[in-house]
């Protein structure tokens, strides 16, 4: 993992790795060009901004949650937990912890996730595919018993069928997993 510098030799022979430094912004959190990024733009994290890496917040919370990344406030008090992120993405989007769920859970599965344009909230590429293309799947988020528009849905599945895409609604549900549903035309 070119994303962190080594440490030293922990247990068993493994090089133990320091997270890299990023600093929490009103809009996301940067990670400046003196750390490493390479190994994080390669995997399909944040966008290269003038003064470094910029992470939606989505993708620094799970970067921290993994240990990949430690924030701080930039003005040397410490560093910021994870609530503290959190509470700076939920003013800016009521829909933050749902949206970082969803994130979390595909990228567990190995899928490369990016930011949504067009009332998607990611667009998600195949396994091993990220950077080979467009990305093939377009994903909206919603908690479990919010209604959806059934109106701009249908609105959302022609735009996105027309770029050949499949969408793909992500639920979670109350026990705080994720389903997946796979949206298309009905056609008589």
């Amino acid at each position: 993992m070119g994303e962190m510098a080594k440490v030293g030799e922990g247990a068993k022979g493994q090089t133990e790795r320091k997270p890299l430094k990023g600093i929490l912004k009103d809009n996301g959190v940067l990670i400046p060009p003196t750390e490493d990024i390479k190994g994080l733009t390669s995997r399909g994290y944040g966008v290269e901004a003038e003064g470094g890496l910029m992470l939606e917040f989505y993708e620094a919370l799970y970067l921290l949650s993994r240990n990949i990344i430690e924030v701080t406030s930039g003005a040397g008090d410490g560093t910021v937990s994870f609530q503290d992120i959190l509470d700076r993405f939920r003013e800016l989007d009521e829909n933050a912890w749902v949206r970082y769920i969803i994130y979390r859970d595909l990228r567990s599965r190995g899928y490369v996730v990016r930011e949504g344009f067009g009332g998607v909230d990611f667009r998600v590429y195949e396994r091993g595919r990220y950077g080979e293309g467009a990305a093939k799947y377009m994903v909206i988020g919603v908690r479990e018993g919010k209604p959806l528009r059934v109106e701009e849905l249908a609105k959302t599945l022609n735009n996105i069928q027309g770029l050949k895409k499949a969408l793909i609604l992500a639920v979670l549900n109350r026990r705080g997993e994720v389903v997946y549903y796979s949206l298309s035309k009905l056609t008589f």
